[in-house]
């Protein structure tokens, strides 16, 4: 197949799986009305841990949407993501789509942790049973590339794979390397992260990390950009989209909800939040230059917002650098405020918001936010109203990675 070099790549469908709602219509309506789900933690084994507050999943009975064969095999991160990628298809109206091309679909994910739980529970096998007690899936299900994996095999998908695996940011990256095997010439890639981070093992694994938040308050945890900033909570969840030719989306009628139009990453060290600065605005700038965008054409920032306050600052101040006086201006929003960090499932959450926010002319708000004690228009309590035609998403990992992505509005949008 020919390469497509000058072809910006559209989003047709869209999956979600958060702990705001199991569908994106769901997702939307509660981010859009700024509701917050961050709660106690309930799963079970976690009772003793100092990380009491959690954006969980709750109501996802994965036997309802997957088959058993998949099931045994998988951790509940690949669930979300076998549910997500499904309801992603059936949205892009492609849902039969490997029948006819199987070579012309492929598959990309991002992951942070892979399948905690499943490892947690075979480990436990290995300690107190003995080894002949340890699944044969062990091997798999655990895997960071699980998703992939399953996604392509279950739907009969055999073009390009890959996994992306560079912090929180991979979500955005994930994407870019989606765009780019479009350009190269693949019909359709469904990509897209979700994470489980909430099994005992995980979060034990977690509390190594100097910038997650142990208050015990869910109204209080997460507060990026206040005075209060305490670190972040995290969540399950996350979302897929179909990313395709848009020339070939054209010819089939389908419904272009945005374009992928320009992407750039760096790397600035673990938990060097100052440096993020340098590396964040530098990532903005190459991504607005790939887009071929001004900074005064950006509408809208999903910030990365990680509450912690040297984070918070680096990022205030590398909107204003990379973007100048349009950097203090432009609305910046964080719905992830009410539903937590999915690690590399958050960017993902946040393109599906974008695409949503821009299709119907409305800024989600930053639940629980309230004192802004940095330069930056951040919307807050209700969400804005406005015309929103281009939008800015960051993204930032706990390792180093700092990732910016550029998304205009499709022709299909009724805003």
């Amino acid at each position: 197949m020919s390469g497509r070099p000058n072809q910006r790549t559209a989003v047709t469908g869209i999956g979600v799986v958060a702990p705001n709602g199991l569908s994106t219509d769901t997702y939307w309506k509660s981010v859009k009305e700024g509701l917050t789900v961050l709660d106690r933690i309930t799963r079970e084994g976690c009772e003793h841990l100092p990380l009491r507050v959690a954006g969980e999943v709750r109501e996802f009975d994965p036997s309802a949407l997957i088959e058993e064969t998949f099931l045994v095999q998988t951790d509940r991160f690949t669930h979300f993501a076998m549910a997500a990628a499904c309801a992603a298809l059936e949205d892009a109206g492609l849902s039969g789509i490997a029948a006819d091309s199987p070579y012309s679909v492929g598959v990309v994910t991002a992951a942070g942790s892979g399948g905690g739980e499943f490892g947690q529970r075979e480990l436990q096998k290995l300690w107190g049973q003995g080894s002949r007690f340890v699944g044969p899936y062990q091997s798999i299900a655990w895997f960071y590339a699980a998703s992939t994996g399953q996604i392509s095999i279950r739907s009969g998908f055999k073009g390009p794979c890959g996994v992306v695996a560079s912090d929180e940011a991979g979500g955005l990256d994930a994407v870019a390397h989606a765009a780019r095997t479009v350009r190269r010439g693949t019909d359709v890639v469904v990509v897209g992260a979700a994470e489980a981070p909430l099994a005992p093992y995980s979060m034990v694994c977690q509390l190594g990390y100097p910038e997650l938040s142990t208050v015990d308050d869910p109204a209080r945890a997460y507060r990026p950009f206040t005075s209060a900033a305490c670190g972040f909570v995290p969540a399950e969840g996350g979302a897929v989209l179909v990313v395709e030719d848009a020339d070939r989306a054209h010819r089939r009628d389908a419904v272009v909800r945005a374009t992928v139009a320009g992407h750039a990453a760096t790397f600035t060290g673990a938990s060097r939040w100052d440096r993020s600065r340098e590396g964040l605005a530098q990532a903005i700038r190459g991504a607005l230059d790939e887009a071929g965008c001004a900074p005064e054409e950006i509408d809208v920032v999903f910030a990365d917002a990680l509450g912690i306050p040297e984070a918070d600052r680096a990022e205030a101040l590398a909107l204003a650098d990379a973007l100048g006086p349009h950097g203090t201006r432009v609305p910046v929003t964080a719905p992830k405020t009410g539903v937590g960090r999915s690690y590399c499932g958050a960017p993902l959450l946040d393109i599906a918001a974008a695409v949503m926010a821009m299709e119907h002319g409305q800024i989600p708000p930053t639940p629980n936010v309230f004192d802004i004690c940095h330069e930056i228009d951040l919307v807050t309590s209700t969400a804005r109203p406005a015309e929103l035609r281009t939008a800015l998403i960051l993204s930032r990992g706990l390792m180093g990675s700092n990732a910016a992505l550029v998304l205009r509005r499709g022709p299909g949008s009724t805003a």
